[in-house]
């Protein structure tokens, strides 16, 4: 950066820089903050002053644990960012931080300081699965939202009225949803950009190794053999049909016809590019999404069986048996949040909402 003119505080902006709070859920994903935060950080030194500022928040504005077992102690309390809303150190936006366990996580003061903000005009956003939270506070009505594509299943079962999709991040208005992982990055750079432009934007991915900024609309998931360009797009166009049509599975035949091909043909294809037939990969799909919804909602078994396509529990629990290797009330129990055992690479398709980037740049 040396040499090179720092520029001016644009015309019309607040002379203070805009401060952001991220409220940390026990179990946060570091990366998630991390990379919300750099984005900030590589902002300020780009300008060349201090254009943002953040605070870390806990309940109580102690230390709070994170995922991977290391602690950040937070910079403030819930008490005393309520006061705060009422002075010049307000934020511009709340983030709610989490990742694992956040399904049980209810915190009624965080909900209502959630709702505080709102209602005096404060953005709220959410990094992971912090989605779950601004449900439950009931800041997510009519506005569309993303979540982490692992915890997708279970949140959609419970907030069923939602408007969730899978892309990495979603801007709706006043409420700022992201995936977690990396994409805190993106959706901060997208915050930046609002207010200075894309040159700034350039230079901060320049000085940070960017190759390139992900787009709001970008999905989640993609598969690996589609990172090879190896996977037929007939195939793609049929695992997309199977996804859409979990609950009432649709036989080969009009899968067939629906991709303009015979029975025949797509069980060739399929065997040659995945190794499956395809109702055997229909069925691991379905047994994936009842997998998610047995760790991550409290939905009884025969109706887990029912919302994935299967005609009776007993039915479900000898596939998910044969496919698992162990029950459902097991996998319950035993919260398994790993892949289906034997299921590698063809299974990075089990949320087929995914497909539609696939299909664009393989058509």
């Amino acid at each position: 950066m040396a040499g090179r003119q720092q520029p001016s505080r644009p015309v019309g902006l607040p002379k203070g820089p805009t401060v952001l709070t991220f409220y940390l859920v026990p179990g946060f994903a570091l990366l998630s903050l991390y990379s919300a935060i750099e984005a900030l950080r590589l902002a300020n030194r780009v300008l060349g002053y201090r254009a943002y500022d953040w605070r870390l928040i806990s309940e109580k504005g102690m230390v709070v644990r994170a995922n991977c077992g290391s602690s950040l102690l937070a910079d403030s309390c819930l008490e005393a960012e309520r006061k705060r809303l009422f002075q010049a150190e307000r934020p511009s936006m709340s983030i709610v931080c989490a990742d694992d366990n956040v399904e049980q996580h209810f915190n009624k003061s965080l909900e209502a300081w959630l709702r505080d903000c709102r209602q005096r005009g404060i953005a709220v956003g959410a990094l992971g699965t912090g989605a779950y939270v601004l449900a439950r506070a009931g800041l997510l009505g009519n506005r569309r939202c993303t979540i982490h594509w692992e915890k997708e299943p279970g949140f959609s079962e419970t907030f069923n009225s939602l408007l969730v999709n899978t892309s990495i991040y979603n801007i709706d208005r006043d409420i700022w949803t992201c995936a977690g992982g990396s994409t805190p990055f993106d959706m901060m750079l997208q915050m930046v950009e609002q207010s200075y432009g894309e040159s700034t934007i350039a230079s901060i991915c320049e000085l940070g190794l960017v190759n390139r900024v992900r787009k709001s609309q970008e999905r989640q998931r993609l598969p690996l053999s589609f990172r090879h360009r190896k996977l037929n797009k007939v195939v793609i166009k049929v695992i997309n049909e199977m996804e859409n049509h979990i609950e009432q599975p649709l036989p080969t035949k009009i899968l067939a016809s629906k991709v303009g091909l015979s029975s025949r043909q797509v069980e060739r294809l399929f065997r040659l590019h995945l190794n499956h037939s395809p109702m055997l990969y229909y069925r691991k799909l379905r047994i994936e999404r009842a997998r998610l919804l047995l760790i991550q909602t409290a939905m009884p078994v025969v109706e887990i069986a029912i919302a994935c396509g299967f005609v009776s529990a007993s039915h479900f629990s000898k596939c998910f048996r044969q496919i698992v290797g162990m029950s459902p009330n097991q996998a319950r129990n035993s919260k398994c949040e790993g892949a289906i055992a034997g299921t590698t690479e063809p299974f990075l398709y089990a949320n087929s909402r995914f497909l539609n980037r696939v299909l664009d740049h393989a058509a």
